[in-house]
């Protein structure tokens, strides 16, 4: 399940060399301002046409210390030093997600209203960042809507997905290609929705996400850095100027999955749909994973993804001096020019 690594400053595995990343149906962006205590959220519609969050506005309540709760939770995301990230609890009405030291977020059941509750002392920067990078694709999935742990860009008409575990290199590819002209769709929080014979990838929030040392090698100074948060040091980067953001959604023509690095050379392999329903189903965001009807209905959407014929695992060597014949690799592997880069 998606979850942050902790303690460690570095995670997308390259390597610094030092001798020589009903509303209009266009976007799924999350817009979220302070407004007489409203985390304001509006997100467009899917491409189906029908609005992805109906509700769109989580309430920002008051703060309060986070109390025993009755009951224990039913699933809980945990950190590789096994102390939790996230706990999930049912509660009358909904559920709740429960950052420890951090905030709870109450969801309804349908996934339509979300309320935060932040703990005394942290910031709205970071309930807003928990908001769209944790609570939204949890939101989303209990909507019926496909929602993945991986990046998308923009080629020519179409996107490329790259999806894995963290550490992978996902932001960092994302990173890498919206400097070189290929504008990014998401950082994380894949969405996607079933169009004609294929799928589109909805724009998301437009910033990317980077560990220090991805940051140091791939962007520009005068690109915009949001404020610091406190319980990770990875830098969130806005769109703008350098850091191109596609807004309209794209139709998915490839979807990589990525190796851990161990590859000595670019190495690209076709998947069969068993094996990309496998993968898909490892990266996917799911709030209730006891649900038996929408566990069920979850999967059926899922296996008619793993069916397209656009998956492959790509492996490459993790050296930041080799990311542009990477980039030149990934684009010719997809089907040549679509320009930039």
């Amino acid at each position: 399940m998606p979850r942050p690594s902790r303690g460690v400053v570095r995670s997308c595995g390259f390597v610094i060399l030092r001798s020589s990343t009903p509303q209009a149906k266009t976007s799924l962006l999350p817009r979220l301002a302070t407004e007489r205590n409203t985390l304001d959220a509006r997100i467009g519609g899917s491409a189906e046409g029908a609005g992805v969050n109906k509700a769109g506005s989580p309430v920002l309540r008051v703060p309060s210390s986070q109390t025993p709760l009755p009951e224990a939770p039913f699933h809980t995301w945990k950190f590789p030093d096994d102390t939790p990230w996230a706990e999930f609890y049912r509660e009358s009405g909904g559920y709740r997600l429960r950052f420890p030291g951090l905030a709870d977020f109450s969801l309804t059941a349908d996934g339509n209203t979300v309320t935060a509750i932040p703990v005394p002392g942290v910031s709205e920067g970071t309930i807003q960042h928990l908001y769209l990078n944790q609570v939204l694709p949890l939101s989303l999935s209990k909507q019926g809507k496909l929602v993945f742990h991986a990046s998308a860009v923009e080629f020519g008409s179409g996107a490329l997905a790259f999806i894995g575990p963290t550490g992978r290199g996902k932001s960092t590819l994302a990173a890498s290609f919206a400097i070189s002209g290929h504008r990014f769709l998401t950082d994380d929080g894949l969405v996607l929705a079933e169009s004609g014979e294929g799928y589109d990838v909805l724009p998301s929030h437009p910033s990317i996400r980077l560990w220090h040392d991805s940051e140091k090698q791939l962007i520009p100074p005068d690109v915009k850095r949001a404020t610091p948060l406190c319980y990770t040091t990875k830098a969130r980067l806005l769109s703008g100027g350098a850091l191109s953001y596609c807004d309209s959604p794209r139709a998915l023509r490839r979807a990589y999955f990525l190796g851990d690095g161990t590859a000595k050379k670019i190495e690209f392999r076709p998947i069969n749909p068993t094996e990309a329903l496998i993968e898909w189903v490892r990266f996917c965001f799911l709030l209730d994973i006891e649900e038996q009807p929408l566990v069920a209905a979850h999967f059926d959407h899922v296996a008619r993804l793993a069916a397209q014929p656009i998956h492959f695992r790509l492996d490459f060597p993790r050296h930041y001096r080799d990311l542009h014949r990477v980039r030149r690799a990934i684009i010719e592997h997809a089907g040549g020019d679509p320009s930039p880069d």
